[in-house]
């Protein structure tokens, strides 16, 4: 069985490294797709032991799953709003919906009607992403309407942006004028605009609150600079076995993979199956005592072979795991082979994995002693 290390220490330090970069402004955690696959609960106790008190999720469902295992002072967003029904057991679960359409101001106003008091949710704008948020036009008619949000209690207006992840994009500094603009017109209420890479772009993207996501989990926020996070998470196979094959033999489904040369093929109990990308066939790499074992054939639903003729058999019969997510092959270098992002990567690894996880030292939880 495959083992997956989570090092909460890293999570915890790369928060904090976020929370430092865009102080006076709040950072939160971004939690959704189960913690980015390493377990919402174990990720946000972690982030709120470091002092972090906003969480994001996704859905209704993981809200509900969540909010048992969170203090009562922690804030829970939901950023995929109200799908119809789902409004009681948004209020049961204390979860503060993003209401991203008419429909969704519509139902949660009256939920607030019947409720007695006047529920909290965050309102997003659409700033130029065009994926979720109210059209200038629909916060326009609020603005000419407030009684709209009757039964509301607006606690964040919020947007995304599009090209965070590229500091030399003009489409950032535009998006920003736009939900200045747009905020405005809404009442008072925190502002939040910066994803990961927006929480590197200076102080004018910050506003109250950041959001943060997949920096949290090692994930480089920005393209084309160093990556300021330390890694999360590492990923080790076990190989199953290994042997020598003469020039001319194929290797795998289709025999994709034929050498001129003699060469020494070990096969890793992995596969798409577990959320290796079966993109990576022939393409990307393992590593087995440090040295680099190219993919070689197509990647199965189980297994994955890799060509390990550089590796000293020595090494090989001492080695019985090959990295594959380590301090040799970073997530985000494992995504641009595959041509895919870290967030795909990530959220794909499934539960047929051994879990070790690296618990917080007294040094990185802030909790300890008080």
């Amino acid at each position: 069985m495959a083992l997956l290390t989570i090092d909460l220490n890293a999570l915890v330090a790369n928060y904090r490294t976020i929370a430092a970069t865009v102080a006076p402004a709040r950072a939160a955690g971004v939690v959704k797709a189960d913690g980015y696959g390493l377990g919402a609960g174990i990720v946000a106790d972690a982030l709120y032991r470091a002092g972090c008190r906003d969480f994001f999720v996704a859905l209704t469902g993981e809200a509900t799953a969540l909010r048992p295992t969170l203090p009562a002072d922690a804030r829970l967003f939901v950023l995929n709003g109200i799908a119809p029904g789902e409004e009681a057991a948004l209020i049961a679960a204390d979860a503060v919906p993003v209401l991203n359409c008419p429909a969704d101001i519509e139902r949660w106003a009256a939920a607030g009607r019947i409720a007695g008091r006047r529920l909290p949710a965050a309102v997003q704008v659409d700033s130029g992403m065009s994926r979720l948020g109210l059209a200038p036009d629909e916060v326009a008619a609020i603005a000419a309407d407030p009684t709209m949000l009757g039964g509301i209690e607006l606690v964040l207006v919020m947007s995304h942006l599009a090209c965070g992840d590229e500091p030399g994009s003009g489409a950032n500094a535009a998006q920003r004028a736009r939900f200045d603009e747009l905020a405005a017109m809404l009442p008072p209420a925190e502002r939040s605009l910066a994803n990961s890479g927006g929480s590197f772009l200076g102080g004018g993207f910050h506003g109250d609150l950041v959001r943060p996501g997949i920096a949290l989990y090692g994930g480089a926020p920005q393209d084309g600079r160093p990556n300021p996070m330390r890694p999360v998470v590492a990923l080790e196979a076990r190989i199953v076995q290994w042997r020598d094959v003469p020039a001319g033999t194929g290797v795998g489904y289709g025999l994709t993979s034929v050498a001129s040369h003699d060469r020494r093929i070990a096969t890793l109990s992995y596969g798409y199956a577990d959320g290796w990308p079966r993109m990576l066939s022939n393409r990307g790499a393992a590593y087995v005592a440090g040295v680099r074992a190219p993919i070689a054939g197509r990647v199965s639903m189980d297994s994955i072979c890799i060509d390990v003729t550089d590796v000293a058999v020595d090494l090989l019969v001492a080695t019985p795991n090959a990295e594959l997510i380590g301090p040799h092959q970073s997530i985000d270098a494992v995504a641009a082979d595959a041509g895919t992002i870290a967030y795909e990567i990530l959220t794909s690894l499934r539960h047929r994995h051994a879990r070790r996880i690296v618990a917080l030292t007294q040094q990185e939880d802030a909790t300890c002693g008080s």
